[in-house]
């Protein structure tokens, strides 16, 4: 396998190239995985307290510099500028959140008193190595490295090689924070490297954000070194509409779930499963709101900004041309634009049935696909068709039933009611089945970074 020795970033709206990062060799990588483990060390020892004192400095200095921090998310992945800026908010809130719960969550739970007392601790457990995506390259990072450092450990950052300047930018953020210097490290390498990185001994947990085929790769070598895993994977998610949903409401929430982020979003809605009575109803509104879409610079805050790369872009146009092979029928979009940058049009897809492309494969970009279902049971049995398992949204009126519906018939880590699927910070987050396991965010991300450590202490006699 040849390594690769450099990479150059582009911007996807121009095909403009940005900048080239030369990738370390293995011997740098080891000695920086080594500086991380010994600043982590007293890292860990210090209290909580101590701990969180970088958060409200992280927090002030991403509201500071959130218009340049978002125009560079936005050169170098495509995505809106104001939705850039909202995302380097929603870190800033993350912050605050971990800063204000993350004593409570970490304190010592007792189970037992006297004769004896015993209970539960929450200790670090070294290093650990994050890899993440390009789709929300501020966002993904945080709500994995703040619980990691909260909790005590070190963090190995590697970013997509797309979004490198971002990784840079990163670590520099949580320096200037005044967290201790090779805590937050950005890791500069080829792919192959990654299993020199899970191999190593300070290394303890391994976090991944991608695809459902990466995460399986990771996965294997997690379980080869007898690493903790976390694996946040792709999704097909369901949007459902049932026959009393508040419709008008729910197409405003549809073209949102889909479109946002120019539909590059594990959590995006995908799969438009809509119930037959208002099935014409919700597809002749829904048409007409995607066809306002329209793509541009994402400076100027279109509605959709470019696919971050070429190749994301050839990928989509080739599931939505299979799908349309399969029987769909293309309703809106579905042709390559002419001129420079990775834009896609706002596609609808009609007609769909569960074993086409569009409705097995996590399509991610700008395209929506509707399968119409006999009924509310039918529609269930839709959205649990494919066998990824993140997110799914639900639309009725009867809170009840949606209640039940969401909690114990749709297979999913998330399932909302009259609500668009969305991280929160006070929410775990994370899928079943081939969208992967374990969860952030919330008093379950700390957790899972954490040693759970049981103690029991008995009164001698």
């Amino acid at each position: 396998m040849q390594i690769q020795q450099s990479y150059t970033t582009v911007n996807p709206a121009n095909d403009e190239k940005l900048e080239s990062y030369n990738f370390w060799s293995l011997e740098k990588l080891q000695k920086e995985i080594e500086k991380c483990a010994q600043v982590q060390k007293a890292w860990g020892e210090k209290s909580i307290q101590d701990r969180i004192a970088f958060l409200p400095r992280l927090a002030k200095a991403l509201l500071e510099k959130k218009s340049s921090l978002a125009k560079q998310i936005t050169l170098e992945m495509g995505k809106p500028l104001n939705q850039a800026i909202a995302e380097v908010e929603k870190c800033a809130t993350l912050c605050d959140y971990y800063y204000e719960s993350a004593e409570t969550f970490l304190q010592d739970q007792i189970i037992g008193h006297t004769p004896r007392q015993s209970g539960v601790s929450f200790r670090p457990l070294g290093l650990v190595f994050a890899i993440m995506p390009w789709n929300y390259p501020f966002w993904q990072v945080f709500r994995c490295a703040l619980p990691a450092l909260v909790t005590g450990n070190g963090f190995l950052l590697k970013h997509a090689p797309n979004v490198l300047a971002c990784a840079k930018t990163l670590e520099e953020l949580f320096l200037s924070a005044n967290i201790p210097e090779n805590l937050f490290c950005t890791l500069f390498i080829d792919p192959s490297f990654s299993e020199n990185i899970i191999a190593h001994p300070k290394v303890q947990v391994v976090s991944l954000t991608g695809s459902t085929q990466t995460g399986k790769k990771i996965a294997q070598l997690s379980g080869k070194y007898l690493k903790k895993c976390l694996l946040e994977l792709g999704g097909s998610d369901p949007f459902i509409v049932l026959e009393d949903a508040p419709l008008e409401k729910a197409v405003l929430a549809a073209v949102t779930a889909r479109f946002q982020n120019t539909g590059q979003s594990c959590i995006a809605a995908k799969r438009f499963i809509i119930v037959e009575k208002v099935y014409s109803l919700f597809e002749e509104a829904f048409l007409a709101a995607c066809q306002k879409l329209q793509f541009g610079d994402p400076m100027q805050n279109p509605d959709l900004g470019p696919l971050a790369r070429k190749d994301l872009r050839e990928k989509l146009h080739h599931q939505v041309t299979q799908s349309t092979q399969q029987g769909a029928l293309l309703k809106l979009g579905g042709k390559l634009p002419e001129g420079p940058g990775s834009f896609y049009p706002a596609t609808v897809l009609t007609q769909v049935t569960p074993n086409m492309t569009c409705s097995c494969e996590e399509v991610f970009g700008p395209v929506a696909s509707i399968l119409l279902a006999k009924d509310e049971k039918a529609a269930i049995e839709l959205a649990n068709h494919p066998h990824y398992g993140l997110g799914a949204s639900l639309w009725t009126q009867d809170l009840k039933k949606g209640e039940l519906i969401a909690k114990e018939k749709i297979h999913a880590g998330l399932c909302f009611v009259n609500s668009i699927t969305k991280s929160d910070p006070g929410l775990p987050f994370g899928g079943v089945l081939q969208s992967g396991y374990g969860r952030e965010l919330s008093y379950f991300g700390l957790h899972e970074f954490s040693n759970i450590k049981s103690f029991l202490i008995q009164t001698p006699h």
